[in-house]
């Protein structure tokens, strides 16, 4: 990590798109990067793609953590990353995916871009330290 991200508040939004309405993970993963000195954006349930996509846009995040639990993942996400495409912000946002993701559906997820897919069972420490290590340096 560099100096410089060592002395910027990293950016993120917590997104919970689709029909989901499983929001503990996303409550727990919020107050940890809040926890880890991250300004933290929720974005509350139910959002279309199109909205998680104008939230990240808006809000000028350097990260995107993307809560589905509902098993819409290779509809949804997919739909996100081409909004974030559409407005140049995929290159500059880390895009994490957390939740119950199929082996065979990582492969597809992290071709399209997200950068890495986070289980149960993750511990907040490994994610917080990913987030630390590979959040995007553009302040």
């Amino acid at each position: 990590m560099s100096e410089a991200q060592e002395q910027r508040t990293v950016r993120c939004l917590v997104g919970k798109v689709g029909l989901d309405g499983h929001d503990r993970g996303a409550h727990v993963i919020a107050r940890a990067f809040r926890d880890a000195g991250f300004e933290v954006i929720y974005s509350g349930l139910h959002k279309a793609p199109d909205e998680i996509v104008q939230a990240t846009v808006q809000e000028d995040v350097d990260v995107l953590g993307i809560s589905i639990l509902s098993g819409a993942h290779n509809t949804l996400v997919p739909k996100i990353m081409d909004g974030l495409e559409e407005y140049g912000a995929k290159e500059d946002t880390l895009i994490l995916v957390g939740g119950i993701i199929p082996d065979e559906d990582r492969d597809e997820l992290l071709d399209l871009g997200v950068a890495r897919i986070f289980g149960p069972g993750a511990s907040m420490d490994e994610i917080v330290d990913f987030v630390r290590e590979n959040a995007p340096d553009r302040r």
